[in-house]
C-alpha cells in the first residue's frame, strides 16, 4: 500500500474501490455529475482542501474534464493538484460495451499508471513529494513559439505532444503548461518540440 498525503477526488465508486487496493488515502466520490448538484459533496471537498490538499483524478472524457473544472473553481489553486491518466481506448471489464468516447476510465488504468500520475501531478507518496526539475522554467511564450498555442493547428500539436508523454489529448494549454514544468526542463521541451518539427507528419 501507498500512503497519500492527499485527498484523492475520483467519479465513481469503482475508482474508489480500485484506488483502495493500493493506496492509503481518503477518497471522495463525486458520483459523476452528482457535485454539480450536492452542495454536500462540495463542501467535503472544500473542506479537505484546507486539511490535506486535494488531487483531482478523473476519467479523460469530456465528462472527466467537465468534473475537474467545476470542482476546481471552489478549491484556491495552491491546495489542488491534477493527476492525468492517458487516453486508453477499450472498456472495463465490468461494462458490456465501452463508454460514450471509447476511453477506459480510472478504474480500468494499471495501477502503476495511476500511481506515476499521482507522482506527476507532485502528490506526497509515502512521504515523499515528487520534486520538479530544477531548470528554466516553460513559458506560455515558449508554447507560442513551438507552436502549440495560439496557432491555427496548435491543438493538434498539443494533442500529438499530450500522446507522446502519455497524459490526456483534450487537454488545455494552461493544464498542458502546468504538466511540462512538472516533467521536462527546458533543453527537454526544446528537443521534443524538435523532434516533432522534423517528423514525416507536418503540422
Amino acid at each position: 500500500m501507498y500512503k497519500i498525503k492527499e485527498t484523492i477526488i475520483v467519479e465513481g465508486i469503482y475508482d474508489k474501490i480500485k484506488l483502495s487496493r493500493f493506496l492509503d488515502a481518503v477518497i471522495i466520490v463525486t458520483n459523476g455529475f452528482g457535485a454539480f448538484r450536492d452542495p454536500a459533496i462540495i463542501e467535503s471537498i472544500k473542506r479537505m482542501a484546507e486539511e490535506t490538499g486535494i488531487v483531482i483524478l478523473t476519467d479523460s472524457d469530456t465528462a472527466g474534464f467537465r468534473i475537474r473544472n467545476y470542482i476546481k473553481q471552489y478549491i484556491p489553486k495552491e491546495n489542488v493538484k491534477h493527476a492525468y491518466i492517458p487516453e486508453v481506448k477499450g472498456k472495463e471489464k465490468r461494462k458490456s460495451e465501452a463508454g460514450k468516447e471509447g476511453l477506459i476510465g480510472v478504474e480500468g488504468i494499471r495501477d502503476d499508471i495511476i500511481l506515476d500520475a499521482l507522482k506527476k501531478a507532485g502528490c506526497v507518496i509515502d512521504g515523499n513529494a515528487f520534486t520538479p526539475r530544477e531548470s528554466r522554467k516553460i513559458t506560455k511564450t515558449d508554447l507560442f513559439m513551438a507552436g502549440l498555442s495560439g496557432g491555427e493547428r496548435s491543438r493538434e500539436k498539443r494533442a500529438s505532444l499530450a500522446a507522446s508523454l502519455g497524459i490526456p489529448m483534450k487537454i488545455s494549454a494552461n493544464m498542458l503548461l502546468d504538466i511540462l514544468n512538472r516533467l521536462l526542463d527546458y533543453d527537454e521541451f526544446c528537443e521534443i518540440i524538435q523532434n516533432m518539427n522534423t517528423q514525416t507528419v507536418q503540422f
